[in-house]
């Protein structure tokens, strides 16, 4: 089956053609060999009539005349493609038993009077080529008086060549090339309707599995169409308003909580400081935790409309604002949402300059893809923890700086900004010292 597999087109519309083609040279084939048989059974009835008739009037006309005469009559009555004689003794020696030359006999001696009849039908082969043609021979005995000697109508003859083979494939080839063109023509459009909803929902699919919640295919075509392009609207809508609520309630959590924040870091500070420092450290924290969660909710809800981005002219913006240094080898545009890629691209430039102390990024390009680097002189992070510090409320500073603060949020945002984009973003320590950002974005054709 896989072997099978590897022959067979990789497309709707291919497999569709390949299958139509197949059909319909098979029932092409199949009604040839049909006609063909009823044509060779169709000729082979008109010749036994035709010469049934003949034998039915030959014989009357051959007992009227002498006997020495009739010969001469019987070989003037001879074509082409039958001899007639008249013999003393029979060309049929007996009767063939089948059912062509069984009904033939009966015919001819209920139509003679019941005369002695014999014949024999055979299809006998005509050339080198592998003609046949049919063979009917019938012997009749003929009345002549008392004393006379015996006589025998014998009527040997052949049906008509058959035509020459290339007619018939030149016109089975000529119908089967014009009903393929026509019907794969109507076939292959049919399908293309039929599977360019699918081509559109595969699209929409990809862009919702990035994230873009804005994305919607049109409900027309086929019954069956319609209603998976109406599931799939109503999956992504009620995906963009369960991710819209989710993150009105993060943000709200976030905003909420500084009130009271502020409000105990009021009263620590009215406590003597040997009491308050601790009290203002962890309000410190919880603090940045809220600003952290405000951050996340926003980056999360994002709702700009994606666009064509000069992708090395947006880095390097981003490392101007922050006085990182940028290097482009190869331009590149991508399709994405500015405020969006800058904040992520900004992250990482920010942990590269606050762990690092340096941030050097560089634009290239690999096949298809879009390629930014980050590097920094940084202590880089323990290998156990490089998967995990993209999760939210993840950090990497207790192997790089245990005094920078954060709530671990920064990574998360990148991640789900570049995701949304098609594209991934990784970390790696570099081989002597720092740690390396490479994020990878799908390139707009």
């Amino acid at each position: 089956m896989n072997r099978l597999q590897g022959f067979l087109p990789d497309g709707i519309a291919g497999r569709f053609a390949l299958l139509l083609t197949v059909s319909l040279v098979s029932a092409n084939l199949l009604a040839l060999a049909v006609l063909s048989y009823e044509r060779t059974r169709l000729d082979r009835a008109a010749l036994i009539a035709r010469e049934q008739e003949r034998i039915v009037s030959l014989v009357p006309a051959l007992e009227a005349a002498v006997p020495q005469a009739r010969p001469g009559l019987a070989n003037s009555a001879s074509t082409r493609s039958s001899r007639v004689t008249v013999d003393p003794t029979p060309f049929v020696r007996a009767q063939l038993d089948t059912q062509r030359a069984r009904a033939l006999a009966e015919a001819l001696t209920e139509a003679l009077g019941g005369r002695d009849v014999r014949t024999a039908i055979r299809v006998q082969p005509d050339d080198d080529k592998g003609g046949r043609r049919v063979a009917v021979a019938a012997s009749v005995r003929l009345v002549v008086a008392e004393d006379g000697e015996a006589q025998w109508l014998n009527i040997r003859s052949r049906g008509k060549r058959p035509p020459p083979p290339w007619i018939e494939e030149g016109a089975f080839l000529l119908i089967l090339g014009l009903s393929l063109a026509a019907i794969l023509g109507v076939g292959l459009i049919f399908v293309h309707r039929l599977t360019q909803p699918l081509t559109e929902l595969a699209t929409a699919a990809r862009a919702a599995g990035r994230g873009d919640r804005t994305v919607l295919i049109k409900t027309e075509g086929p019954r069956e169409m319609r209603d998976a392009a109406a599931a799939f609207n109503d999956m992504q809508v009620r995906i963009a308003r369960f991710d819209a609520e989710r993150m009105r309630m993060l943000a709200a959590v976030g905003h909420d909580l500084r009130t009271p924040i502020t409000s105990l870091r009021i009263r620590a500070e009215m406590l003597e400081p040997e009491d308050s420092d601790a009290m203002i450290r962890t309000l410190e924290e919880m603090t940045v935790m809220a600003d952290g969660l405000v951050a996340y909710a926003r980056g999360r809800g994002e709702s700009e409309a994606m666009r064509d981005l000069d992708l090395g002219a947006l880095v390097e913006r981003a490392c101007a604002e922050r006085g990182a240094s940028f290097e482009c080898d190869d331009p590149a545009t991508v399709c994405g949402r500015p405020v969006a890629l800058v904040r992520a691209i900004g992250n990482l430039l920010d942990n590269a300059l606050q762990y690092g102390n340096t941030a050097r990024a560089t634009v290239t390009r690999d096949a298809d893809m879009a390629v930014i680097t980050i590097d920094d002189d940084g202590p880089g992070i323990s290998q156990d923890k490089l998967a995990d510090v993209f999760d939210p409320f993840v950090r990497g500073d207790d192997s790089r700086n245990s005094n920078t603060g954060g709530a671990g949020l920064g990574l998360a945002i990148v991640r789900d900004v570049i995701a949304a984009h098609g594209g991934t973003v990784t970390l790696t320590n570099q081989p002597t010292v720092g740690l390396r950002a490479t994020v990878r974005l799908p390139i707009e054709n």
